[in-house]
């Protein structure tokens, strides 16, 4: 990966090696159930264990996106994100924490009044239109995902006549334009996986992970315990570690600048792993 820094509240933070993100998901309904945190206790402990275990980034989500995953109203979005943040702000004041809402409200109520530093969209600004004007106002880092209409439609959006990778590069490149033109510099790009993507697509997306380092922006993989390793290995996400983390390896040997994951400690094993094999 390429070293690049991010303007966290006007601390420039430099980052040299690569990223791990901790999930952390104030939802009832998380495709994977070990990663599922309702009470201000449960998320302070899950915080508390990612921290240690080295954790650079905590993201908190309280929208499940997994296809068939009941709706989520933005007043019970924030209801849940608001006891969320407040939990890890309890724990550390200072660890930058990503919100994870494709929803512009629900983004600067979180930025403004509870302490969140970044935005990370899954919609790609798809589901509200008002994302990227909010982002340019808070002057935050986003967090740009691709995906094609929504959790309940995005797996009959599989069609890439280009091809899956030049498709998703073509996708994002006029956002992060946009982006630009707005004054919205600190950008990550996430490829999307498992979003609008058949399995066959996510794997080529991952083996072409070096050819989005033409966009200019650190490269997001979330893979962690995903239907693209379930459903090729036949097993459960309970039992999906280790193939995340083969997976997670492939991403960094691909110049992935950010792993968001489950399982912090394993991510930072294979970055330390990968960064001293590299350094060889």
């Amino acid at each position: 990966m390429n070293p690049f820094s991010l303007n966290i509240r006007g601390r420039l933070i430099s980052y040299n090696r690569p990223v791990v993100m901790a999930i952390v998901n104030a939802t009832p309904d998380s495709f994977y159930v070990g990663s599922r945190n309702v009470s201000a206790n449960e998320i302070s402990e899950r915080v508390k264990s990612a921290i240690d275990e080295g954790a650079d980034i905590i993201d908190i989500g309280a929208y499940s996106s997994r296809p068939g995953a009941d709706d989520v109203s933005s007043d019970e979005e924030l209801r849940r994100l608001t006891v969320a943040l407040k939990a890890v702000r309890s724990v550390d004041t200072d660890i930058p924490v990503s919100v994870d809402t494709f929803r512009a409200s629900v983004a600067s109520h979180c930025v403004k009044e509870l302490g969140a530093d970044i935005i990370n969209d899954i919609s790609g600004g798809e589901l509200d239109p008002k994302m990227f004007e909010t982002v340019a106002e808070l002057r935050v880092p986003y967090i740009l995902m691709h995906m094609r209409g929504n959790p309940s439609t995005m797996q009959s959006l599989t069609d890439y006549p280009s091809g899956v990778t030049a498709g998703v590069i073509a996708e994002l490149a006029p956002k992060l334009e946009r982006l630009s033109l707005l004054g919205v510099n600190d950008v990550i790009v996430d490829p999307g996986f498992g979003f609008a993507k058949t399995l066959e697509q996510n794997y080529q997306l991952l083996h072409d992970l070096r050819a989005f380092e033409m966009l200019g922006r650190p490269v997001l993989v979330g893979i962690s315990r995903k239907s693209m390793l379930t459903r090729l290995l036949d097993i459960t996400a309970d039992e999906a570690l280790n193939a995340t983390t083969v997976l997670n390896t492939a991403a960094l040997e691909r110049g992935a600048a950010v792993l968001r994951v489950h399982d912090v400690r394993a991510a930072r094993e294979a970055v330390e792993i990968i960064t001293c094999l590299n350094k060889a």
